[in-house]
């Protein structure tokens, strides 16, 4: 165990390079409008990553888990179009990252996936969900499901000492047409 990735005694593993404030002014976000058009956002936004310990699961699972929340603003006009909470968790025995999420629009999910790399103060993280998986999938209230339905998710996340690097993909069923929305930004530990 490393004392880099160790936090109040808790081995956080992978996820201990994101423990912090985070700001990024290069975010583009590209989403869809009616018919064939696309909104495209630029945007300012902070992710704080705070540690809180961790849990154990029917005696035999332990993990460690990072709560955060992201608010993000558009710079055309400094309103937040986006704000979510959730969890990361690191389950070190099957080496598996997974993130929960909740949106204010009544869409929640489960992402899972594998770190392929880490040390100390770098890390690469891949999550993926899809709607109607047992395992890692996503729940959304029913006007969500029938008019602007999330089908699969994915998040990569890069961190480099004090950079961080994201990038997220919604495929949305919307506007009578599979849309891929996307977000990325950079940020730096604040």
């Amino acid at each position: 165990m490393s004392e880099a990735t160790t936090i109040d005694g808790v081995n956080y593993g992978p996820l201990a390079a994101l423990v912090g404030n985070w700001a990024g002014d290069k975010g583009v976000d590209k989403a869809p409008e009616p018919g064939d058009d696309e909104e495209k956002n630029l945007y300012y936004e902070t992710i704080t990553y705070e540690a809180i310990g961790d849990v154990t699961n029917a005696k035999k699972q332990t993990l460690s888990v990072l709560r955060y929340h992201q608010v993000v603003s558009r710079k055309s006009n400094d309103e937040v179009f986006h704000n979510e909470t959730g969890y990361l968790m690191w389950d070190p025995d099957t080496d598996t990252v997974m993130q929960s999420l909740s949106i204010p629009r009544g869409v929640v999910l489960l992402a899972g996936g594998k770190v392929t790399e880490y040390d100390a103060a770098n890390v690469v993280i891949d999550v993926t969900a899809t709607a109607g998986a047992l395992d890692f999938g996503i729940l959304q209230q029913p006007f969500m499901e029938q008019n602007a339905k999330t089908t699969a998710f994915t998040h990569h996340i890069t961190v480099e000492g004090d950079k961080l690097v994201y990038s997220e993909s919604t495929m949305l069923s919307i506007y009578d047409k599979e849309y891929d929305h996307t977000d990325r930004n950079r940020l730096t530990r604040v």
